[in-house]
């Protein structure tokens, strides 16, 4: 449980009891590659902190085409947050690119706390802020930046990622073709080429 103390400290501290009555909520569970963890169609109930392992969440068009829209690494929050507040059918997927361990809650649980516990509320009042944030940010740099400007951001946010899924994800993610992707790695691994992406 530090990991999730560490995560939730940087949202807003909780004293002793708060903190024993919202951790108590949370146990440890796996899920396998391949499995989801949120299902687009579905209502979601849980949200979960990753502590090993990496997962995508991703939308799905209507002719069946993915595009992922982050991947989730130990020590972030994953769950479909819409889906949490609205009671409604969630709009994305999330799934396990590798085999990962986490620590997942019931949200209706932690939501009825919050009368009682004020300050747990308060985490789930900046919660939707933070990921607010991360969201604008990723929309910026999807209409603002060219492909290789991405690729380079995607290096410095995922370091290790790019050994470890299959390409063909990174270039959903990033919003170009798996062509368009091994040609910026190509000229980024060749010195002296520039960039016609």
């Amino acid at each position: 449980m530090n990991l999730l103390k560490k995560y939730f400290d940087k949202l807003w501290p909780l004293d002793e009891n708060d903190w024993k009555v919202f951790s108590g909520l949370f146990t440890e569970a796996v899920l396998e590659k391949g499995a989801y963890f949120a299902q687009e169609g579905k209502v979601e109930h849980q949200i979960a902190l990753m502590t090993e392992g990496v997962t995508r969440g991703f939308y799905r068009s209507t002719k069946g085409t993915e595009y992922n829209k982050r991947f989730f690494l130990p020590l972030q929050l994953i769950g479909a947050y819409s889906s949490l507040v609205s009671r409604k059918p969630s709009k994305i997927s999330i799934q396990a690119m590798t085999d990962c361990k986490l620590l997942v809650a019931d949200f209706t649980a932690i939501a009825a706390l919050f009368d009682e516990h004020p300050m747990i509320e308060r985490i789930f009042r900046i919660l939707p802020e933070f990921l607010y944030q991360v969201k604008e940010n990723r929309e910026l740099q999807l209409v603002m930046l060219n492909a290789e400007e991405r690729y380079s951001i995607f290096l410095e946010d995922y370091p290790t990622l790019e050994n470890i899924i299959p390409q063909y994800h990174i270039a959903s993610y990033l919003g170009i073709t798996p062509t368009q992707l091994s040609r910026i790695r190509g000229k980024k691994y060749t010195p002296g080429l520039e960039s016609t992406v």
